[in-house]
């Protein structure tokens, strides 16, 4: 790209914010307003209508040559309240554009029941939000998308019919995924830019040469946006090396990870008619964590020159991850390697990104400011003051509820043979599976089906615990006559990438052997957690290796985020306010801390709750600090 494109390029970057003129043009004024996905969108009396296109080898906004230069982060991770905030810092580091998955399962609540309205879900109100901060949207929809999240966005019912391959031409997952498609586009196609909204660019499919070759199903999946009224360029994104499977003709290939400018010309150049425009939709200044594992620190200085020199030759770039957020609830995805058969996610998608999990601006996020405002024309906005964080003294827990307090309030499920939790119509949580011997059973308890940790029990008492990240499925038992043999298994987050996508149901997916001889006739109590449980009028004592639910309250005279200290607790859950903060797990770390957002709290009385799975004598108190612990194994 010569000098005068790329001085173009930087000038439309620097005017492709709202405004009545771009680059001198006068711009056409056209009326906005639609029905979304049962509610009204924001309706404004006039709209600057834009164009955008892929020509001549360059992204065009309004026929001028546009560079993008954005950055990722994914509204279900973030609290809606911190929406504007967390856009404010995009602008104010100097980006033009910001990145979003859209996750299928987070919207898709329940078999052909879309919500697109509701908190964290109004995918509208974020696009909309977007716009009003002056930032272009490169939307990235799936409808698989990896991103560490469950099941790499897909919905759980997906999984439980073993012959319905996802990612593929088999008619059952098409006719998903087209509803999906519909159903999305009642959200977006009124803010395509087309329409005079702020989305630019939508990717097809995600890192599909990573997974297949069927470029079929990639055109019928391109294809499907087409028809749901998606008229925008489209783009591709593929890792080193697999744009021969991923990339399919007519739609730009992006190439994620990328930092060799004259690599990424041309392997572009190969795919796409020989020329431009040059794309990386992921670019890495972080890397994401494990449970388990030690976690990833990626220096300034390993990318930052890389950075610069993409950018200043003309290349578009977006930085995975700009803002990480929080793995709330059960959200989180796992992967799997040749050594772990599976490695669950943190519950905090931090990323060591240039904006922390709570929204501070970290050295990246100075030093990335620092590039760009070199580059820019002008200056650039201030950096908007972060939320407060507020200490919150030792809040005093009990035992409110034990196991077997929570399961008998609940309608058990007969079978045969184990049932998954696909099976049982459960997304996520814990099921205990409860077998009673008829005679008594001494030998080697096999659960090769375990999917992922399972607490072994004996007549309540705990013996054993199996655990599918290290490879742990059996354990030796002695069941007397009469005996209750039980496992509570909790899922730990479905595979989002890899092969091992398509073998994704939770539970005990196959038989369970004692001493040789499978158990049959088994009763299953579903402990999904979607929402705190109600509080037991006399719970039994607490039992110690038993797991239990503790309860407690705090005041609080005023308000900020906070991350709550679970040292010295084992794993579990956290619920404040009745809003799951997602899973802690302090004996393998490294995350010792759980994100607590302000806008979750509130003055006076607050509630917390901790379902402890293990709980081998646990503190019984949780304090509230000012900076997560997210390092330390």
């Amino acid at each position: 790209m010569n000098r005068t494109v790329v001085l173009l390029t930087v000038i439309a970057a620097l005017t492709g914010g709202r405004g009545s003129r771009v680059a001198g043009r006068e711009l056409r004024v056209v009326g906005h307003g639609s029905r979304v996905a049962g509610r009204s969108a924001p309706h404004t009396p006039r709209a600057i209508h834009h164009t955008f296109s892929i020509s001549n080898g360059h992204f065009l906004l309004d026929r001028r040559p546009f560079q993008i230069l954005s950055g990722e982060l994914h509204y279900a991770r973030i609290p809606r309240e911190y929406w504007a905030s967390r856009l404010a810092m995009a602008k104010a580091m100097g980006l033009n554009a910001i990145t979003t998955y859209v996750f299928w399962n987070f919207h898709e609540t329940r078999p052909g029941h879309f919500d697109f309205s509701t908190g964290e879900r109004d995918l509208g109100a974020f696009l909309d939000e977007a716009k009003k901060q002056g930032l272009w949207v490169i939307l990235r929809p799936g409808p698989y998308v990896c991103a560490e999240w469950d099941f790499g966005g897909y919905p759980s019912y997906l999984a439980r019919d073993t012959s319905l391959k996802v990612r593929t031409r088999d008619p059952r997952f098409l006719a998903a995924e087209k509803r999906y498609i519909r159903a999305l586009a009642k959200v977006i196609t009124p803010r395509l830019v087309t329409h005079g909204g702020p989305v630019v660019l939508v990717q097809v499919e995600n890192e599909y040469g990573s997974f297949g070759s069927d470029h079929r199903y990639m055109q019928l999946t391109r294809q499907m946006f087409r028809d749901a009224g998606f008229n925008v360029p489209f783009f591709t994104a593929d890792g080193d090396g697999l744009f021969d499977k991923g990339a399919i003709p007519g739609v730009l290939p992006g190439a994620n990870g990328e930092t060799n400018y004259d690599t990424l010309v041309a392997r572009v150049d190969r795919f796409h008619h020989g020329k431009g425009p040059y794309f990386v939709p992921e670019f890495y200044p972080g890397w994401l964590d494990h449970w388990g594992e030690k976690f990833v620190r990626v220096a300034t200085r390993d990318f930052i020159g890389s950075y610069d020199t993409l950018i200043s030759r003309g290349a578009s770039v977006n930085l995975y991850m700009f803002h990480g957020g929080t793995n709330f609830g059960f959200t989180s995805g796992a992967n799997s390697s040749a050594d772990a058969p599976i490695q669950p996610s943190l519950t905090s998608y931090d990323y060591d990104a240039p904006l922390d999990e709570a929204g501070h601006p970290t050295p990246k996020y100075y030093a990335l400011r620092a590039l760009l405002a070199r580059r820019s024309k002008r200056p650039l906005p201030p950096v908007p003051v972060p939320a407060p964080v507020i200490a919150i003294p030792d809040i005093p827990l009990t035992a409110a509820g034990g196991l077997y307090d929570l399961v008998d309030t609940l309608h058990d499920v007969h079978a045969r043979r184990p049932l998954t939790f696909e099976e049982l119509g459960q997304r996520a949580g814990y099921v205990l599976y409860r077998h009673q011997v008829d005679s008594a059973a001494y030998g080697m308890l096999e659960v090769p089906g375990l999917r992922d940790f399972g607490l072994v029990f004996v007549n309540g008492r705990r013996v054993a615990m199996l655990d599918r990240r290290t490879g742990t499925f059996s354990t030796v038992v002695d069941v007397p006559a009469r005996g209750e043999l039980e496992i509570l298994v909790e899922s730990e987050g479905r595979i989002n990438y890899g092969s091992e996508l398509q073998q994704n149901r939770k539970g005990i997916i196959s038989p369970v052997r004692l001493a040789g001889t499978e158990l049959t006739g088994w009763r299953m109590a579903r402990l999904p957690f979607d929402r705190l449980p109600a509080p037991i009028a006399t719970p039994a004592p607490e039992v110690e290796s038993v797991p239990t639910l503790y309860r407690g309250s705090f005041t609080l005279d005023s308000l900020g985020d906070s991350f709550l200290d679970l040292r010295g607790w084992g794993k579990g859950i956290v619920f404040v306010n009745g809003h799951n903060l997602g899973r802690y797990w302090d004996v393998i770390g490294p995350q010792r801390t759980l994100y607590l957002p302000g806008p979750w709290l509130k003055r006076g009385q607050n509630d917390i709750a901790v379902f402890e799975q293990l709980n081998d004598s646990v503190p019984g108190h949780v304090a509230g600090l000012t900076a997560a612990i997210l390092d330390s194994l």
